[in-house]
């Protein structure tokens, strides 16, 4: 049984560029696994996976011409069904036996097996292993059918009649097994061993390949084309550093425009092109946007960072005369550019004030009213935040930004780039001459975008930013439109985020259930509104107790602090070190258990039981001990708690590990004495708070 290395390539007209790579990645993935899954390869074949703007194509190493056959066992029917008294078979196993294609010969060979109820016939037999022929043509068949397409179009085949449907019209298919041509058929076409290269480059018409091992050599000498999507990737991003050294400067960096200009070329040749100096004078987030959405150029910036009048095209055609191909795009970005500049000059012709009262006519949300009514909510929290942090300027100047922060919605910038938003608010609001704190909260209300975003640069900012994000959630929220599974249309996972991020980081203080109770007074006069505030509380410590693990954080420490809810999140990692340092000491096994057990014990008790104790009825020298060990110790614990010295807190439980052994070692909680057995809850009630008041300890327990 031969093995050699397969190739499969399908050349197709240009696919769509911002998909190209995760379909030549799962076109290859699907094809090795077909194949696997046939035999005809083993599980440690090596798969390289090919995509360029023309082909997809897929080279999987040491694939069998035919796979090997399978024993199969086929359960059949009990022996007391199958044969007869004398031992022959009944027409019932003959029928079984003529459906698996044996006969009557086959009875002799039958294995029996007693499966704890009765003796079964079995059919034992082989399998005939699968043709690469007929493996392949159902990989290929099942590759395509799987391929994470964003559009499917039809298109009719060369016949005239037949039509197929494709993400583009398919013109050719190569499978060779080591040299030979493996007979396939898709999408109308049939297989073979030529492609075509470059459209206008290649050194051939027609590239052919002799075996499946040239194949990235032959199209790249032959067809001028760098088939490899990670290659050609790497390729251009050495020209493009070459390209802005010899410039000057440095291209801005963007995985996902790099993605998308790989996708559009097979063979890339950077070029150096500019623009009018007069054009500098827009703000450089306009044109950056402008050069890389619109013409998919490459920005150049000087070395603080500042954007310069030139930047980088990656051209696929590689003229001994460039100067065209450069003039011609530096013909095609002035308009761009030109327009930007339009926007911005006729922009701050009105004030940002002067837009506000526009929002009354632009529709937020068909239950919570329009943007303007939103701008009075988000302008009412974050009066309410900053009156809670110290009022005053703070105040003042977190209600100006608030309500002049979605005026920008409004300019003809941001209508024709909307991921401006909040960006030219600022530049607007400077032009405006409004206080910079004021001009940057414009901004920064939209930050933390996204994990890992940077967090608003000033006090003003966060407020800002804190009652834009809560003014989504409480709505939301009250409207019934809560996250489920996958779909969060609202992004509403990701505001919370930026909520905790800027209140724990920030080390706000600003307790979470006032802050929604603030957050939840605006909407007292909306129609349908229902306060939702448990509910949101819930989502937002789940957030925070993913956000902590993902840090690191045990799931033990995340839930031992969590399940307290503790109201200043800024506490938080001081919490969390606490309780990795009190797991480390030798009795925090024994305590985390009897806390454990303590609340066990007080959940199963009909009435909520008071934390007091009666010292008459301090009985067993056991509880008279854990009681002035709780004497001695609670004060000491909740000192060190009121100075935010958690950790402090947490070990000075450490002296308790010996009495409370020796209480539930030596006295009855469920004593028969009402009284008595009144008291000793009162006394595990006041241990209970005690241990509880940083973390959950219980939870530590394995």
């Amino acid at each position: 049984m031969s093995s050699k290395n397969l190739l499969v390539e399908l050349f197709v007209e240009e696919l769509p560029p911002k998909a190209l790579k995760k379909l030549g990645e799962a076109f290859a993935a699907a094809l090795a696994t077909s194949l696997k899954n046939a035999g005809l390869a083993p599980a440690t074949t090596a798969v390289t996976a090919y995509a360029s703007p023309r082909r997809l194509a897929a080279h999987i190493t040491d694939v069998a011409a035919v796979a090997a056959d399978k024993p199969v066992v086929q359960k059949l029917m009990p022996v007391a069904v199958g044969l007869d008294a004398a031992g022959n078979a009944t027409p019932a196993l003959l029928k079984k036996l003529a459906a698996l294609g044996a006969d009557a010969s086959a009875v002799a060979g039958l294995r029996r097996e007693n499966d704890g109820k009765a003796d079964i016939l079995f059919y034992d037999s082989l399998a005939k292993g699968a043709t690469l022929a007929e493996g392949l043509q159902k990989a290929v068949e099942a590759a395509l059918a799987a391929l994470p397409i964003p559009k499917v179009m039809s298109y009719q085949l060369q016949d005239g009649w037949s039509s197929v449907n494709f993400v583009r019209p398919a013109h050719g298919l190569v499978a060779l097994h080591g040299a030979d041509v493996v007979p396939v058929a898709v999408l109308g076409l049939n297989s073979g061993r030529e492609t075509h290269g470059h459209r206008f480059e290649a050194a051939v018409d027609l590239v052919v390949f002799a075996n499946a091992d040239e194949y990235a050599a032959k199209l790249a000498t032959d067809g001028a084309v760098i088939a490899s999507f990670a290659e050609r990737r790497a390729e251009i991003a050495r020209q493009l550093e070459a390209a802005a050294a010899k410039a000057g400067g440095k291209p801005i960096d963007d995985d996902a425009l790099l993605d998308e200009v790989t996708a559009l070329v097979e063979r890339p040749n950077v070029l150096i092109g500019q623009f009018e100096e007069e054009f500098l004078a827009v703000p450089q987030e306009c044109l950056i946007l402008t050069m890389k959405a619109n013409q998919k150029y490459f920005p150049l910036l000087d070395a603080a960072g500042k954007l310069t009048n030139k930047f980088l095209v990656v051209s696929n055609i590689s003229p001994e005369d460039a100067s065209a191909v450069i003039g011609g795009n530096e013909r095609v970005v002035r308009p761009r550019l030109a327009d930007a500049k339009f926007f911005f000059d006729q922009d701050r012709k009105k004030s940002l004030e002067s837009r506000v009262a526009g929002l009354a006519k632009v529709v937020y949300h068909n239950k919570l009213g329009t943007q303007g009514e939103r701008v009075a909510r988000v302008a009412a929290i974050a009066r309410a935040i900053a009156d809670h942090l110290g009022g005053g300027a703070l105040s003042q100047h977190a209600e100006q930004a608030a309500v002049l922060a979605k005026a920008d919605l409004l300019t003809d910038m941001v209508g024709e780039f909307p991921e401006l938003q909040g960006i030219m608010g600022r530049y607007y609001a400077q032009h405006d001459g409004l206080n910079a704190d004021v001009a940057d909260a414009i901004e920064d209300h939209y930050k933390p975008r996204f994990a890992g975003d940077t967090l608003p640069r000033s006090l003003v900012g966060t407020v800002v930013a804190l009652a834009d994000k809560l003014e989504t959630l409480v709505g939301m929220f009250g409207i019934g439109q809560i996250p489920t599974g996958d779909r969060d249309p609202f992004a509403l996972r990701r505001h919370a985020l930026g909520v905790i991020r800027m209140l724990a980081e920030g080390d706000l203080a600003l307790p979470l259930a006032q802050l929604l109770q603030a957050a939840a007074a605006p909407f007292a006069t909306v129609d349908g509104f229902k306060p939702a505030e448990t509910a949101l509380a819930d989502f937002i410590y789940d957030r925070l107790a993913g956000s902590l693990r993902e840090q690191g954080y045990t799931a033990q420490e995340v839930d031992a602090v969590v399940s307290q809810r503790p109201q200043r999140l800024g506490d938080i990692p001081k919490r969390l070190a606490a309780v990795r340092a009190f797991s480390a000491l030798p009795e925090a096994a024994a305590l985390a258990a009897a806390n454990k057990r303590v609340g066990n014990i007080l959940k199963k008790v009909e009435n909520a039981v008071e934390a007091t104790v009666d010292n008459a009825l301090l009985k067993e020298a056991a509880e008279v001990a854990l009681h002035d060990a709780l004497v001695d110790v609670v004060p000491q614990a909740d000192a060190a708690f009121d100075t935010g010295d958690y950790a402090e807190s947490l070990q000075a439980l450490a002296a308790l590990r010996a009495p409370v052994d020796s209480f539930f070692d030596d006295v009855m909680v469920n004593a028969e004495d009402p009284a008595l057995r009144a008291n000793r809850l009162g006394l595990l009630a006041k241990l209970h708070a005690a241990m509880n008041k940083v973390a959950d300890i219980s939870k530590l327990s394995a």
